[in-house]
């Protein structure tokens, strides 16, 4: 069965075809540093009782990206999710969270201004003349994500 066959209708108002969730022992101050750091937007966010984030959205131009409080256990669900934050588990990372933006570096100098930790600094990657180049850098956030922000400066889509 191809893409065509399983992907053919429209997504809901505001979904894009693919989100991806990620999970912080902190997840209230990890969305307020997601917003200010990288400049997303809260979409919405629901809280528990105790502060946990059950389910938020933040949204970036037409990506979402969902972030919840690790270890969190939803009696309601059959199989249960072990979320983990890279924090809890000596740093390792199971995905990575690749966004494209306007102008990779002043996002990188916005990042790096609001105390974030750049990995690799702003630099370009060519892939050959059939392919592309993209500008990119990579910053760690407070729990161990890994964030990659790149620019397509040649090629297709540039």
């Amino acid at each position: 069965m191809g893409n065509e066959t399983l992907a053919k209708k429209a997504t809901p108002p505001g979904w894009p075809r693919i989100s991806s969730s990620i999970f912080y022992d902190d997840a209230p101050r990890a969305i307020d540093w997601i917003c200010k750091v990288f400049g997303f937007e809260v979409r919405l966010k629901v809280e528990g009782d105790e502060g946990e984030i059950i389910h938020s959205e933040l949204t970036f131009g037409d990506g979402l990206l969902m972030v919840g409080s690790a270890g969190l256990m939803r009696e309601e669900r059959t199989h249960q999710l072990p979320a983990r934050s890279p924090k809890s588990i000596d740093g390792s990372n199971t995905q990575t969270l690749c966004i494209f933006v306007d102008d990779v570096d002043a996002h990188c100098a916005h990042a790096k201004e609001s105390g974030a930790k750049i990995l690799d600094e702003p630099a370009t990657h060519d892939y050959g003349e059939e392919y592309w180049a993209d500008r990119t850098y990579r910053v760690l956030d407070p729990e161990g994500h890994h964030w990659w922000f790149m620019q397509r400066v040649k090629g297709p889509g540039a």
